[in-house]
C-alpha cells in the first residue's frame, strides 16, 4: 500500500499504463473542474489599483491609459465610472478624472476620485 501511494505520488508508473493514466486525468480533473471559490482566486483587473486616499469615505484609484484608450475624451468619464462601480455592497461615485501626462504630453495614466455613496 506505502508502495503504490509513494508510486503514485512520484508519478513512477510507466508512460502509457493505466494507473499513468487515471493518474494523469485525476490530474487534469482536479485544475479544471474545481471551482474559483475554493481557491479565492477571482479574475481582477490589474490595470485598476486602488491608492492609499487622504480622506474617510473616498478612494483614489490609478487607471492605465490603455483602459480609455480607445474611448472619445468625452466619454472617458461615464466609461470610468462604470469600471469602478463596486460589487461589495457599496456604491462608488466618480467625481473628478484626472489625466496624468509626462514630459511629451502623452497620456500616462489616469487618478480617479471617488467618494462612497451613503
Amino acid at each position: 500500500m506505502t508502495s503504490a501511494i509513494k508510486r503514485a505520488i512520484f508519478l513512477e508508473y510507466p508512460r502509457a499504463s493505466w494507473q499513468y493514466d487515471i493518474i494523469v486525468i485525476a490530474i487534469l480533473a482536479f485544475i479544471f473542474l474545481t471551482p474559483r471559490e475554493v481557491f479565492r482566486d477571482q479574475p481582477r483587473a490589474s490595470s485598476i489599483v486602488l491608492l492609499p486616499s487622504e480622506s474617510a469615505g473616498t478612494e483614489v484609484f490609478y487607471l492605465e491609459p490603455k483602459l480609455l484608450a480607445d474611448v472619445p475624451e468625452g466619454e472617458r468619464y461615464q466609461k470610468a465610472a462604470q469600471m469602478l462601480e463596486r460589487r461589495d455592497g457599496k456604491k462608488l461615485q466618480l467625481y473628478r478624472l484626472t489625466p496624468i501626462f509626462d514630459s511629451e504630453q502623452e497620456i500616462k495614466g489616469f487618478m480617479a476620485y471617488t467618494k462612497l455613496v451613503r
